[in-house]
């Protein structure tokens, strides 16, 4: 099915464009022009039938190293596009999570948030869907519980540091085999038992009381906590991570020329890869530092 190159309708700036070099779009004139050149060149067009029977319609162009914009929106008879909504997007590489997944569509539009519960973080997961067009067209065959299904998370940061690595000791099995046993825990109070609540608190007060001691002593709380995994703000897909950083690359987007920094951090034994413009980050990232920041979490079920 061919699509119109016109569009009817306009969208808003997304708080995170600048994430994928677009810091220059600021006016409906330049977003229209960006969101005529992504119809026309674009790298992935899908076309499938939402819950309401109409054709919606998602179009996705990457201006550097797997990161870009998706234009969606709905196909009328005359196959003429009008654009509900655009996103800015950067693809993760690695699989995040085999979990139980969960997903809901906005209330407001033609797009989804999914959930996925992670031991390892100790939160519920909440994500912005990538593929929304791809969920759709899967939706009906029920595969969001197959144990074949995962998620790749991947994630835009407005703001970010580059901290010092902190000296720990190698894993070893036993650590390996404790970590194992805390993840059981929550796994089983989740489920209702009471005595993996009663340890779990034990070990959260013991904990609370470590680090009180140590900031008493005037300890920085950064080589106190060396990785974290926490909401920020109001909104349920936007998070304050804090990671080892495993990756690292350069690209630049061919739009703007903007310089962007691809960062692969693992936070809570979860990998996560991050883009980030290099005017919002502090520090010079390396293997081996730590990246903190503020992040918008997307993912991708890999049905």
């Amino acid at each position: 099915m061919k699509i119109n190159e016109k569009f009817k309708g306009g969208v808003s700036l997304h708080a995170y464009m600048k994430s994928v070099g677009f810091s220059d779009i600021s006016s409906r004139k330049k977003m229209e022009k960006l969101l005529q050149d992504v119809i026309k060149s674009s790298d992935r067009r899908k076309v499938v039938e939402d819950e309401e029977h109409r054709l919606f319609v998602e179009i996705s162009k990457e201006y550097g190293y797997d990161c870009g914009l998706t234009v969606c929106g709905e196909l009328d008879e005359e196959d003429n596009l009008h654009i509900d909504y655009c996103f800015p997007f950067y693809n993760g590489s690695k699989v995040t999570s085999q979990e139980d997944l969960v997903v809901e569509r906005h209330s407001d539009k033609v797009s989804y948030a999914g959930a996925c519960d992670d031991y390892r973080v100790g939160i519920t997961l909440i994500f912005y869907l990538q593929n929304a067009a791809e969920y759709l067209n899967e939706k009906d065959k029920d595969l969001l519980h197959d144990s074949r299904t995962s998620v790749t998370l991947s994630a835009l940061a407005k703001s970010g540091t580059i901290l010092l690595p902190l000296k720990k000791a190698e894993k070893t099995a036993e650590s390996q085999q404790n970590w194992q046993e805390h993840n059981a825990l929550i796994a089983a109070a989740r489920n209702g038992d009471e005595e993996a609540m009663e340890s779990l608190t034990m070990e959260d007060i013991d904990t609370y009381s470590s680090i009180s001691r140590r900031i008493r002593k005037k300890d920085d709380v950064f080589s106190i906590v060396d990785t974290y995994f926490m909401p920020y703000g109001i909104e349920c897909d936007q998070y304050n991570v804090m990671g080892d950083i495993m990756e690292y690359d350069i690209t630049v987007n061919e739009y703007t020329g903007e310089k962007l920094h691809l960062i692969q951090i693992l936070c809570n034994d979860i990998p996560l890869d991050i883009c980030i413009n290099d005017k919002d980050l502090v520090g010079v990232p390396e293997v081996g530092r730590r990246f903190k920041g503020v992040i918008w979490l997307m993912g991708k079920i890999n049905f």
